[in-house]
């Protein structure tokens, strides 16, 4: 290994020894060393802050940051491809502050991939927008951590990544029902800790699905994915609520209550229910999947838990501030045959006090979309983002089918899969 120092990044000079390669850099010093794989050189720059950076394709023309490391590596190369620097933040730190990403970005970026974590408003759209930067890709479908006004104001065009989170989403919080019928995660500890000493007749008996009701609280994508499975893979009847009628969803039911009875089974049914209150006092298990506005917000509070079943399930795969969690604490201790699955919590990272002790709480840390699939497929999406938008494609004309973008066998369409303020900012809208 070879070691050298530089004194900013504009004096860097290195060796290719490939096609593309790799470099890592930190605060401090250059340090140089062969790789496997296209992938050559290893350095160390001096950065306004400490920030750990891994730089592949270094004398590209368009520079393009990450500020996490993302899945696979397709997404790199679609950027490195096309003429593009990319900087990946390697820091050691899970949430970036403002500061560290104003540090990322520095005097000259073309474009950003960011995180849902990261608080993306007027600080950083101006300092974006200063180093010429018009493109901000979000790894995620939602955007509540965007302020859209603000990055219209300064000429950012932000990306979002549907199209690829519906089955997954929707697996989990099927997976989360299941957890909580049946007491998976209580009983799994049990084991652990070497308590079972033999069978007996009331060892954490949970709930049966089949036969039961399911509410579905938001029937678009994935709140019909979900009903989708819980009806064909347990029978149970549906029972949602929606502002906007959910044809597909009921036709699907329908025709699977038909084949059924043709079977000599019986039938499942739908309801589309009147209020969101009649969901909730009729279903067994409760799937919630609206979006978070200032409608939804505590959309399940103290008086709608009470209204509940005592032995009921309730989900969220959404957004945790669906859920008032003060609320929802007391309600499990007060109903202790009352069950929860939230992947998704009102404070992220943190929980609401007493949340971690409830044997009859499953609690995963915002993993619905974490499949390899799927979040490789963000990343592609989130880096196609950005780099439509510094190539001057036009946006894609259905954000929700992605599948051109994801064949691996063919390049993807010269057009950004999902742009959220393309009509404020005057996008032309793709014609293929």
């Amino acid at each position: 290994m070879i070691a050298r120092k530089v004194p900013n990044r504009a004096s860097r000079r290195v060796h290719e020894t490939g096609s593309n390669f790799k470099e890592s850099s930190v605060l401090g010093s250059l340090s140089l060393s062969s790789a496997t794989l296209n992938c050559g050189i290893r350095l160390q720059a001096s950065m306004a802050k400490p920030v750990s950076i891994e730089v592949w394709n270094p004398s590209g023309k368009y520079r393009v940051i990450s500020t996490k490391p993302m899945p696979g590596t397709r997404w790199i190369r679609l950027l490195t491809d096309q003429d593009c620097r990319v900087e990946i933040c390697t820091q050691k730190k899970t949430i970036l502050s403002v500061e560290d990403i104003i540090a990322l970005i520095g005097d000259k970026c073309d474009g950003v991939i960011g995180q849902l974590t990261e608080d993306w408003g007027e600080v950083l759209f101006s300092a974006l927008s200063r180093a010429g930067g018009r493109a901000f890709g979000n790894m995620a479908v939602g955007y509540n951590n965007v302020d859209v006004n603000a990055a219209t104001k300064y000429g950012v065009a932000v990306g979002n990544t549907p199209g690829v989170l519906t089955e997954t989403t929707a697996e989990l919080a099927a997976s989360l029902t299941l957890a909580a019928s049946r007491r998976i995660v209580e009983a799994d500890e049990f084991m652990r800790a070497g308590l079972y000493d033999g069978w007996l007749p009331h060892l954490f008996v949970g709930n049966l699905l089949k036969g039961q009701t399911v509410g579905v609280i938001g029937a678009g994508r994935i709140g019909s994915a979900y009903a989708r499975m819980m009806i064909e893979g347990f029978k149970m009847n549906l029972i949602y609520y929606d502002l906007y009628q959910s044809t597909r969803l009921e036709k699907f039911v329908t025709a699977y209550g038909e084949f059924l009875k043709s079977n000599g089974e019986q039938p499942v049914t739908w309801k589309r229910a009147a209020s969101m209150e009649e969901v909730l006092r009729e279903a067994d298990v409760i799937s919630l999947h609206p979006v978070l506005d200032k409608t939804t917000y505590h959309l399940v509070n103290k008086e709608r838990l009470a209204i509940m079943k005592k032995e009921a399930i309730l989900v969220n795969c959404s957004r945790g501030p669906v859920i008032d969690e003060v609320a929802l604490v007391e309600h499990l201790k007060e109903n202790p045959m009352f069950r929860v699955g939230l992947d998704v919590f009102e404070d992220e990272p943190y929980m609401k006090p007493g949340l971690a002790d409830m044997k009859n709480a499953v609690v995963v840390p915002h993993i619905a979309s974490a499949s390899k699939w799927t979040r490789e497929g963000m990343a592609t999406l989130a880096a196609l983002n950005v780099l439509g938008k510094i190539k001057g494609y036009p946006v894609w004309s259905d954000p929700n089918r992605v599948e051109p973008f994801m064949n691996e066998n063919s390049p993807p369409p010269a057009a950004c899969p999902s742009i959220v303020n393309a009509k404020a900012l005057g996008l032309t809208a793709s014609k293929l």
